[in-house]
Order: C-alpha cells, then structure tokens, then sequence
C-alpha cells in the first residue's frame, strides 16, 4: 500500500443558511510535509481541515485519502490515518491526562478490551514527544488552557497517524510552547513523514512549513512556499487590505501589522 497523502479536489460547502463557507478548493498534502492554512475569520479554514477530518461532508467535490475517496475508508481505518486536534477540548469529569491520551489509541485497540502495556507505552511516548510526559498523572481539569493543548496534540499523537490535522493549535500557548509546538512537528515529518495540515493566525509560524495555502472567502488565494505568500500585496489582499508588512530576514519571514 503506498504512503498515505491528502488531496481535496474542487471543494464546496455551504452552511444551512445557504452561506457559502468553501468555493472550488483543490490542494494537495504530500507525504512528509507541512501545510499551513491562513485568511481572515470566515475565510473558510476552519471548515476545510473539519472536511478534511470528515466531520463535515462536502457539497461538492471529494476528499482523496491515498489516492481513495475518503467517504470510502472504514472509519476505524481512517482513524489510524488521520489525527485531528480542534481548538480547544473541554471536559467537565477529572480524567487523568494519561487516560486521555489512551483514548486516542482507540483505532489500534479491539473493542471492549482494556488498554494493553503496549498503548500506555505508547500514551507515554506522544506526551513525550509533546513536551507534556509530567503531566501524565494530573486530572485534565487542572491544566491551564496552553497545557491542555499539549495533552490534546499527545492524544492525536497517540493515534500513530500519517496526516495531522490541527485547527489554531497554538491559540493557547505561550511563545516557547509555540515554538516547542513547531519543533514537534518538524521533527515528526523529518523522522516519521507525518504529514500536518495546521490552520493558523500566527504567521511568524509558518517559517518552517512547505507550504502554505491563504484562502479568501472561501476559495484559495495562493498556494507556495512561505517566501512566495508571505508579501506585503497578497496578505493584504487576503486580510482586506489590512496594512500588513513583511520582511525578509535571514531564512525566516517577520509579519506585522502597522496600526
């Protein structure tokens, strides 16, 4: 069976007020890459990684998982494929963090049978990989919101996927759980061709990415490397004509808005 990669294919989808949210989106993710999705609020990116992660199913147009309609995976297989982190995960029972991650290994486990050895190792092994191992014993209620994101990226680690799917990850962290957010994930394409998909409004993020798609109101804007969507004239146009500036600096890109 060849890699797993994901590939949209003239997306739609409109809410029930008729709204369209995604116009014609087609993108390709190739294995052992980083995609990074931006626009403004309602540009429709949001919506492209829940179709992606088949939470929503699209109007118009198909999802190819590995060269196979998505619709057409069994979904406990498609589990082990794709991993997704929402936005933020609320709970009100005091789970371990531990038995949290666990979960995400539910697609490797027989049903109504308890996690073996191998899946706590395994538990253990992405909350490592997610800077969160000292976390493991702490009720999930007790973390502050940028320490519940690390625990959510450990249990969609957990799931030993090929793509991730991540929608605002860093949303809550501060700037070195940021940062330690991208050194994760650069080092999981590099070692394990995990594939990301990372929606995101934090560009000084995106440096170390493939590529990167800008999405306005709902159709894709450009598609390229961060040096080729990172100027001044398309992030204007994508954020309506926000006085956006960009500046090369070495290998990285700085963004910043003149107020």
């Amino acid at each position: 069976m060849a890699a797993p990669w994901l590939e949209a294919r003239n997306l739609d989808y409109s809410y029930a007020n008729g709204r369209p949210a995604v116009r014609g989106v087609s993108l390709v993710v190739e294995q052992g890459t980083m995609t990074a999705v931006i626009g403004a609020n309602g540009s429709g990116k949001s919506t492209l990684i829940r179709m992606f992660a088949s939470l929503l199913q699209p109007s118009r147009g198909e999802i190819l998982l590995d060269g196979r309609p998505l619709r057409d995976w069994d979904a406990r297989l498609r589990a082990r494929q794709i991993a997704y982190m929402p936005q933020s995960t609320a709970t009100a029972f005091p789970f371990q963090v531990i038995d949290m991650v666990l979960s995400g290994r539910t697609p490797h486990t027989m049903r109504f049978r308890f996690e073996s050895e191998a899946d706590i190792e395994k538990a253990m092994e992405a909350l490592e990989a997610a800077g969160a191992a000292n976390l493991a014993g702490r009720p999930f209620t007790s973390l502050s919101g940028g320490e519940r994101q690390m625990v959510t990226l450990a249990r969609a680690l957990a799931q030993e996927p090929s793509v991730l799917l991540l929608d605002e990850p860093s949303s809550a962290l501060d700037l070195k759980h940021r940062a330690d957010l991208i050194r994760t994930l650069v080092r999981l394409r590099d070692t394990k061709r995990l594939s990301v998909v990372m929606v995101t409004h934090d560009l000084q993020l995106t440096g170390s990415f493939d590529q990167i798609v800008a999405l306005h109101d709902g159709a894709v804007a450009a598609v390229g490397t961060p040096h080729a969507v990172l100027q001044d004239k398309l992030l204007r146009a994508v954020y309506d004509d926000a006085n956006v500036c960009s500046q090369r600096v070495g290998d990285q890109t700085l963004v910043w808005v003149n107020l």
